[in-house]
């Protein structure tokens, strides 16, 4: 039986662990029959190259520092070693120094905390494109992951100023890019258990009203719905999409108060 990612290639940053979205991703995506390669960086690297081996298929793992211009400069070389092309890319990339969360003053934060977290988080999207365009094919399909920017949230302050900038970047890519038939679009999960949640000071206030307003109910622990949608739109199923912003999150971000 034929997967929807037969033959594609695929480039997953941010597996940390088994438990994030992007870990999911890899997954699904081998099972879908796509070749799958993995980045790391500093102290994670290796983290990354041990959680690789709980794929089905262990997965390649590669150096690459999004912030880091000789490393996105050397991606491709990097790549070349594993695969002779790519057909996708997942951005699972965002950081923001606790000083801009968990609801201190957000008139207070200083620039160089918040530069980190738009870097990080917003501008990425853009340098790691930029990074891996030489080996994108046509059709190419480059996804994101997002947290909805459309509202305010308890404690999530310049993250969440971070993910609008996201957001705003995805469609600009878009923009550019679907003349070469490169696809972009992001996919805003509800609040999950992973690694960067527990970073955000206040979680826990966020993720608990977030059952009940979700018509479909949500489950803080399953990254797989949010993964399926990455996969889905890796795929050749969404020809005519790109700009989009996926909302898997049960439903909450069409519910009022």
């Amino acid at each position: 039986m034929s997967g929807i990612l037969d033959g594609k290639r695929i480039l997953i940053t941010g597996v940390l662990t088994d438990a994030s979205i992007a870990f999911s991703v890899a997954r699904i995506a081998q099972e879908q029959g796509a070749t799958v390669v993995l980045t790391g960086f500093g102290r994670g690297l290796s983290i990354t190259r041990r959680i690789a081996r709980r794929l089905p298929i262990e997965a390649p793992v590669i150096e690459l520092d999004v912030t880091d211009p000789a490393q996105l400069s050397g991606l491709g070389d990097q790549l070349l070693g594993h695969v002779d092309g790519l057909d996708g890319v997942v951005h699972a990339i965002g950081f923001a120094p606790e000083s801009v969360l968990g609801g201190k003053p957000f008139v207070e934060a200083e620039w160089p905390d918040v530069a980190t977290a738009v870097q990080v988080s917003a501008w990425s999207l853009a340098s790691l494109t930029r990074a891996a365009l030489p080996l994108l094919g046509e059709k190419a399909s480059v996804v994101g992951l997002d947290f909805d920017a459309s509202v305010a949230w308890p404690c999530y302050d310049w993250m969440g100023v971070a993910k609008a900038g996201l957001e705003s970047a995805a469609r600009y890519l878009a923009r550019d890019l679907g003349p070469r038939g490169i696809r972009v679009n992001l996919v805003a999960a509800g609040p999950l258990r992973t690694m960067a949640a527990k970073s955000i000071p206040g979680f826990d206030q966020l993720a608990g009203a977030w059952e009940g307003r979700a018509p479909l109910g949500w489950n803080l622990t399953d990254t797989g719905p949010a993964a399926q949608a990455c996969v889905a739109l890796l795929s050749d199923w969404f020809p005519a999409t790109t700009g989009e912003i996926v909302h898997v999150d049960g439903g909450a971000h069409a519910i009022g108060m």
